[in-house]
This record gives structure tokens, C-alpha cells and sequence, in this order.
């Protein structure tokens, strides 16, 4: 009975998977291109603006920028490099790739709550050390 079951349910699952996948794989360029601009925007959006949201991104032409989010708009956002100050305007459907490397507040508590752990137990190591 057991087999049975479980033959039906591997074959529906089939079946359905074998419909339902023509409908994802049929998507156009266009669409795929908006759903990658969307994942962008929503990206950037997530990592801020400032000097501490770090960004990098690869564009459709190639080109790489790297620097920092400087302003955030509806269409598109800045790039400000480091080294010469100048700012890029980037528009979200341009971008093929984009790495973010902003710690948020909870990761930085995290580092310091790790760090402080440490050098309390080497604290307390040293003293028993010392004593023993």
C-alpha cells in the first residue's frame, strides 16, 4: 500500500513539474531583465546609502565600478569611487552583477559581543595561570 502511495505521489509530482516548468522557462528577456533590475534595486535599497555602503557592481558593457552607494533614486543609484571622488550613475536595469559588503548592526553587535567573550576568557585563563 505503502508503494503505491508513494509511485502515485512521485508520478503527480512528475506530471505537475513536467506542466508547471514550460511556464518558468518561457519567461521573455525583458522579463528576465526586469526581475533582475527589481532584485537590484531591492538590493540597494536594502544596503543604503552612505560611506559605509560599500558596493561593486559589473554593468552590461562590461565595465566594473567599485566605491560606495552616494544617493539612491527611483531608477537608478550613484556610485562614488573612493580614490577619486567621482560619482557614476548607474541605472538598476544596466547592472548584470552587484556585491554589497555592509555589515548591519546586528553583525557588528555580534563581532564585539565575540571579541569581548575572548578577551574575557583569556583574562580569566591568565589569572588562574598565574595562581595555579
Amino acid at each position: 500500500m505503502f508503494k503505491k502511495n508513494l509511485s502515485l505521489f512521485l508520478a503527480g509530482s512528475l506530471l505537475l513539474s513536467f506542466f508547471a516548468a514550460p511556464a518558468v522557462l518561457a519567461r521573455t528577456k525583458e522579463e528576465k531583465e526586469a526581475a533582475l533590475a527589481a532584485k537590484v534595486k531591492a538590493g540597494v535599497a536594502k544596503l543604503g546609502a552612505g560611506v559605509d555602503a560599500n558596493i561593486s557592481v559589473k554593468l552590461r558593457d562590461k565595465t566594473k565600478l567599485k566605491g560606495h552607494v552616494s544617493r539612491i533614486e527611483e531608477e537608478a543609484f550613484f556610485i562614488t569611487d573612493a580614490k577619486t571622488g567621482a560619482e557614476t550613475r548607474v541605472d538598476y536595469g544596466d547592472v548584470t552583477q552587484a556585491k554589497g559588503n555592509n555589515l548591519s548592526t546586528g553583525a557588528i553587535i555580534a563581532i564585539a559581543a565575540g571579541v569581548a567573550a575572548g578577551v574575557t576568557l583569556l583574562v580569566i585563563y591568565l589569572i588562574i595561570a598565574a595562581n595555579g
